[in-house]
């Protein structure tokens, strides 16, 4: 038998990494977690090895399930729930989390994996991309992180990117419509290093991440974590708007940017 690991009971947070990995918590609490594990290797561990199993399952082969399979699996889950495990000493997230760290392999391969191949067949791509990109969001909101480059000029920021990223992201300045342009930075989404543009609507910041990809899609928005995020495909790149604006505003900023030339 393996000796209990005391690793993951150094820090009392650690369960959190988990809820923000998996888009569970709110821009306070995902805002709060951030600056905690800035300077906390516990979480940081948690992090990095959560990710790693998420990587093992993606370079796996796998079908996406069809909206009718996936349909009529969500529709048994509540007949398959088992009885509430009566009341322990311990709470049951933490007992989970202990599991799977004393397995000896980090979480456990084969409890990461299950975990990881459930979110993968239950969770569309685009989703796992919104929660990246929210989560940069906010991780740039803490202080000293929101830009690289600090300029209201496209023509200081975008020279900036060069022979930074190996592509070049197109840069407008829109204060003429309401949204100037702060600055930029580099990031990390999807597996890649990406372009992060700073803009700002009133007192809100928009961050537009953009990296290329094929093809063309028009705007299409959602709400995660508290947060509006506006999605488009054209010219060879893929934008995404994250702020707390009002939808309907990021929208406009969208647009904007379209027809900006």
């Amino acid at each position: 038998m393996s000796s209990r690991p005391d690793r993951a009971l150094d820090c009392d947070k650690v369960l959190l990494v988990q809820a923000e990995f998996d888009g569970e918590l709110d821009a306070a609490q995902a805002a709060a977690l951030a600056a905690h594990r800035s300077d906390c290797p516990v979480c940081q561990a948690a992090l990095r090895e959560l990710a790693q199993a998420r990587e093992l399952i993606r370079e796996a082969p796998y079908e996406r399930l069809s909206d009718e399979a996936r349909r009529r699996l969500l529709d048994r889950l509540p007949a398959a729930a088992r009885p509430a495990a009566p009341p322990v000493r311990q709470p049951l997230a933490w007992r989970r989390w202990f599991d799977w760290r004393a397995g000896g392999f980090g979480f456990g391969l084969g409890a990461a994996c299950a975990a990881a191949l459930a979110f993968l067949l239950l969770t569309p791509a685009a989703e796992t991309l919104t929660q990246q990109v929210v989560a940069e969001h906010i991780r740039a909101l803490q202080p000293g992180h929101l830009e690289d480059v600090v300029s209201t000029d496209q023509h200081t920021v975008k020279p900036w990117f060069d022979g930074r990223l190996d592509f070049a992201p197109p840069v407008k300045n829109l204060a003429s419509a309401g949204f100037p342009l702060k600055g930029g930075r580099l990031d990390y989404i999807d597996d890649r290093p990406v372009a992060a543009l700073v803009y700002q609507r009133d007192k809100h910041i928009i961050d537009l991440f953009v990296w290329p990809q094929p093809g063309d899609a028009g705007i299409e928005s959602t709400v995660r974590q508290g947060y509006n995020v506006v999605h488009w495909t054209r010219g060879g790149m893929t934008f995404w708007a994250v702020s707390d604006v009002e939808l309907a505003q990021l929208r406009d900023f969208a647009e904007v940017f379209e027809q900006t030339r």
